[in-house]
């Protein structure tokens, strides 16, 4: 049966950052927008950050709904689910906020991804969400599957990137600086990198 969690610490904590994989989940205030749903992964690009705030690196891609509805609303949810060992699956209700690289906070944010080299994929922002709701499930018909590591096709398509070439490539995309239901997005041009 599931539980409800204060906090995000101990056995909850450890088994959310063993997981290679994770989702998130927004979507905007009207009622027949799109919602988003988007798998995320990469060794390194999560962190706990203390027993109420998590955060992940926003790299490159083709859109920038996260984002969009991050700004809107700041609704959003993180799942988690056992692949490997016993079954689990773990969500995080929450508020979360996109902190552009412009932000004063954002160099320091930076320093929970000791292990990731985020100048390889196009970093746009640090999503940080406050978690509000903390639940598990008992995750029984989740299959069982093998991770065996990340691709590095990401970091062999932006790392030969600069901020320029960057947010050239973001301004050809049409859902970057607007999403697809016509909210502001990504603000570009990107601001420097302080990566």
């Amino acid at each position: 049966m599931g539980k409800t969690y204060e906090r995000i610490d101990g056995r909850l904590r450890t088994f959310i950052e063993e997981q290679p994989l994770f989702f998130t989940a927004t979507a905007p205030l009207s009622g027949d927008g799109t919602v988003n749903l988007s798998p995320k992964g990469l060794k390194g690009s999560f962190a706990v950050v203390d027993e109420l705030t998590v955060a992940y690196l926003d790299f490159a891609g083709s859109t920038a709904e996260t984002v969009a509805h991050l700004r809107e609303n700041g609704r959003i949810t993180l799942m988690w689910c056992a692949f490997q060992g016993p079954p689990n699956i773990v969500r995080v209700h929450g508020e979360g906020e996109a902190v552009l690289r412009d932000d004063p906070r954002f160099k320091e944010l930076l320093t929970h991804f000791p292990d990731i080299d985020p100048s390889l994929h196009g970093l746009r922002a640090i999503i940080v969400v406050t978690a509000r709701q903390i639940r598990d499930s008992c995750g029984y018909a989740v299959p069982f599957m093998t991770y065996d590591e990340d691709r590095d096709l990401h970091a062999r398509r932006f790392a030969r990137e600069d901020d320029a070439s960057l947010s050239a490539y973001f301004e050809k995309k049409e859902h970057i600086a607007t999403s697809l239901d016509g909210l502001p997005g990504l603000p570009l041009p990107l601001p420097p990198s302080t990566v």
